[in-house]
């Protein structure tokens, strides 16, 4: 069969399955719908915690990051995996003793204000919201390639798979279609990744193989950085950003995983709070074997492809090649009319070649690759317009792996997407339904209504999300790390001062998290959108990337919200005693909508 056949085939197989599964844990309370009845195994909550977090940034996009990047890029490594384990330690015990459905259900209550809980509303819908649009985005992505649509229409098809099994199952539903994601996910992304490495490096360990020799003997990131120097490229092993923003994103993606409200909530969802301590610990193991594999992905994928285009005939390209030209997401502009790709980092005017702008397409003569850009610079030698998240993706076609090996790929990438992007539809649901609904608006409204709007959320969040997928901020990685800088600086200081600190009140609590959120959020939107020419490092605060931006969101937060509580009013004494007991994550602590 050729690869969209299997494409067909197995994504269908997958698909099928994850509907299956909806039906089968189909949600008959809010308990189940929010929380999954709190009686899931760790080890299962593992695997979903996995699949939930594994999002379409860590599964098409960071490796991708790192093949352009190179050194540059282990800033996403380091901040998503050190991220976790902080919220493994510091958060996911203690707030599952508080034994609530939600974040904000948790901040509403720590700071016994409704407008806090308001506050945390709007924060978790706006940080979901952008996240999300990262996993549409990734899905229009598989779709547009390997079903051969337009990527438009591929995120509709995406925007219905989640629709049926977030809608019906709720929670219940979406953790056991996660745990069938993770295993479909860590499949696809380890068997291209194994068959690479024994192809080029002889050894079936990724991990070792990115740092063996080839057949000629060389190291491979010694090659990769000789080839890097003839085609004008920064060395691959050494890094150009400033330090100081590399520290900065690193840790704004650290307290940003722990702030992420569609992670924490899987907390939520086991028996116990030993329980929640076990699960993470699964939870790190199964995220490790994607993490610790994906840098040995990038390296292949970098080789494979300076391998095949760079200064090769276009006539001479795989179909892989023109395949992708078709989704808008790889171009060539033939500059000197000769018939070759040249695909260098050199270029008189410096920076990128394309200046980050995506080329619209023209068919000219039966071929796509003609580029229609305004403004388009005419300065430098770059042939090649590569999207960064097309390399995972690509890597088995560019590798010649067999058809079966390219489909399960795709699959395994509309995993990861739709995985995370339930678990984040239902943060917003949940947020609206039971947050501002039952807790503010209705507080005696029925658990047959409560559950209806909840599922009704949940399909206007669809309907939103589909469209920031067609209209994306930037490409997967680069749009969630955004959500992980606003949720640094709005989540992660209030949840953690609400449990080690006995002194911090609902002002404090208010302040803090508007003054973060507010700062992050103008601070992004001013250089990706506003004035997105002066994105450059010399324009930058303290030379801190939008990316890395959070860091100092989050140290706004801290710093606000410390100062207003020590000159407001204490907190009551039973919220005192509460934070005390909370700091001994003992007992079941059982979920309650109370």
């Amino acid at each position: 069969m050729d690869v969209q056949m299997w494409t067909y085939t197995i994504v269908g197989a997958t698909f099928l399955l994850y509907i299956a599964i909806a039906i089968w844990a189909k949600a008959g309370s809010t308990k189940e719908f929010y929380v999954a009845g709190a009686g899931v195994p760790p080890i299962v909550n593992g695997m979903a915690t996995a699949a939930d977090w594994m999002s379409a940034a860590s599964f098409i996009s960071m490796a991708g990051l790192i093949s352009f990047m190179g050194y540059d890029g282990s800033v996403y490594l380091m901040g998503w995996t050190g991220g976790y384990v902080l919220l493994a330690l510091l958060l996911a015990p203690y707030l599952r003793k508080f034994g609530k459905f939600t974040v904000p259900d948790f901040v509403g209550d720590r700071y016994y204000s409704n407008a806090a809980r308001t506050v945390a509303v709007i924060s978790a819908i706006f940080v979901s919201f952008t996240y999300v649009a990262g996993q549409m985005r990734g899905v229009g992505v598989v779709f547009s390639r390997f079903l051969e649509v337009d990527i438009n229409t591929g995120i509709l098809f995406g925007m219905g798979i989640v629709f049926f099994y977030a809608v019906l199952g709720g929670m219940k539903g979406i953790t056991y279609t996660q745990v069938a994601q993770y295993w479909v996910l860590i499949f696809a992304y380890m068997v291209p990744a194994i068959f690479l490495s024994i192809m080029i490096a002889g050894t079936p360990i990724p991990q070792f193989g990115m740092g063996a020799t080839g057949a000629d003997g060389v190291y491979l990131l010694d090659k990769l950085d000789n080839l890097h120097a003839e085609l004008g490229f920064a060395a691959y092993t050494s890094g150009s950003k400033p330090m100081i923003d590399v520290f900065a994103i690193t840790l704004a993606l650290m307290v940003g995983t722990a702030g992420l409200p569609h992670v924490i909530v899987r907390f939520f969802t086991v028996p116990k709070v030993r329980d929640a301590r076990v699960s993470a610990g699964w939870a790190l193991i199964f995220i490790a074997l994607l993490y610790t594999t994906a840098p040995a992905v990038a390296t292949f994928a970098r080789l494979n492809l300076i391998d095949t285009v760079s200064n090769n005939s276009y006539t001479d390209m795989p179909e892989w090649f023109k395949k992708w030209e078709k989704t808008g997401l790889l171009a060539w502009m033939d500059k000197n009319n000769d018939g070759k790709i040249q695909y260098t980092g050199k270029n008189a005017g410096g920076g990128d070649p394309f200046e980050g702008k995506k080329p619209e397409f023209t068919k000219e003569k039966g071929e796509y690759g003609q580029l229609l850009m305004s403004n388009k610079p005419t300065d430098n030698s770059n042939e090649l317009f590569i999207d960064k998240d097309i390399m995972v993706l690509a890597n088995p076609e560019i590798g010649k792996l067999p058809n079966w090996v390219i489909a399960l790929v795709a699959a395994g990438g509309l995993a990861a997407a739709l995985s995370t992007a339930a678990g984040l539809l239902l943060v917003i649901s949940t947020s609206i339904a039971h947050d501002l609904v039952k807790k503010q608006f209705n507080p005696n409204i029925s658990e047959k209504s409560e559950l209806l709007y909840a599922r009704i959320a949940v399909a206007v969040a669809i309907l939103i999300a589909g469209y920031f997928g067609i209209n994306p901020p930037g490409f997967v990685a680069e749009v969630v790390a955004f959500a992980f800088g606003l949720a640094a600086a709005s989540f992660f200081p209030v949840i953690i001062l609400g449990i080690f600190s006995k002194r911090m009140n609902k002002e404090g609590a208010i302040s803090g998290m508007l003054a973060g959120l507010v700062f992050t959020a103008a601070y992004i939107v001013y250089f990706k959108f506003i004035s997105p020419d002066t994105n450059k490092p010399e324009f930058w605060l303290l030379g801190i990337s939008p990316e890395g931006i959070g860091t100092v969101g989050m140290l706004i937060n801290v710093a606000v919200s410390m100062v207003v509580s020590r000159i407001t009013p204490a907190p009551p004494e039973e919220i005192q005693e509460l934070v005390d007991s909370l700091r001994y994550p003992k007992g079941a602590g059982e979920a309650s909508a109370h």
